[in-house]
């Protein structure tokens, strides 16, 4: 089984290496960011690839975003601090066919890969606990309104880049970006784009 996994944290990278190190039969690659990942994945295309949701380029959401536009078929776990339901509902509406907390038992990242490598899908007890009881704060939640584009645009407005850098990083129009950026304000009921910027960073997009 070839198993990629992309984040930025070496210590990460290691403890998911010696979590398959007594398998053999497991190959893994390592990718820090967004684009290396994008590009570790068209190259050795591996049946399971991990991907920190908080990269520190692009988010792991978009990098799966352009994954599946590639690789309708990719097997995707998603790995994160975030425990938020919200998030982890928006991650499985997006494609992930498992989410993993960073806070769980380790063991628990080796039982996702093994499941969504066999085609199923895994999310920890706990997530899974916190996502059914949180059915009615998930809908109010602003992220449940975006598509992942917005959810993009939204991450980095928070992380302070200005749109002619938010378009420059996701190649795409600085009309775009700006023609969004009032399409979320709208969605948010954000008075300005301070407001957005404010929002955005209460989001906690990370």
């Amino acid at each position: 089984m070839k198993l990629l996994i992309v984040d930025d944290h070496p210590v990460v990278a290691s403890g998911c290496r010696s979590l398959f190190a007594s398998d053999a039969s497991v190959k893994i690659d390592e990718a820090a960011d967004e684009k290396s990942g994008h590009r570790a994945y068209m190259s050795k295309r591996p049946d399971v690839t991990i991907i920190d949701i908080n990269l520190p380029d692009l988010s792991g959401f978009e990098l799966m975003r352009r994954i599946r536009k590639e690789d309708p078929d990719a097997r995707i776990i998603m790995f994160s601090m975030n425990d938020d339901p919200a998030f982890v509902a928006r991650a499985l509406e997006l494609g992930a066919q498992g989410y993993v907390s960073k806070g769980d038992d380790p063991r628990l990242l080796v039982k996702a890969v093994r499941k969504v490598a066999a085609g199923e899908n895994f999310i920890t007890p706990r997530l899974a606990e916190s996502v059914t009881f949180s059915a009615a704060a998930i809908r109010s939640s602003p992220t449940s309104q975006m598509t992942p584009r917005e959810l993009e645009i939204l991450r980095l407005l928070a992380r302070g880049d200005k749109i002619s850098e938010i378009a420059d990083v996701l190649d795409i129009s600085y009309k775009t970006v700006a023609n969004t950026t009032s399409l979320l304000k709208q969605k948010l009921g954000a008075k300005s784009h301070s407001d957005l910027i404010r929002i955005a960073v209460e989001t906690e997009l990370s």
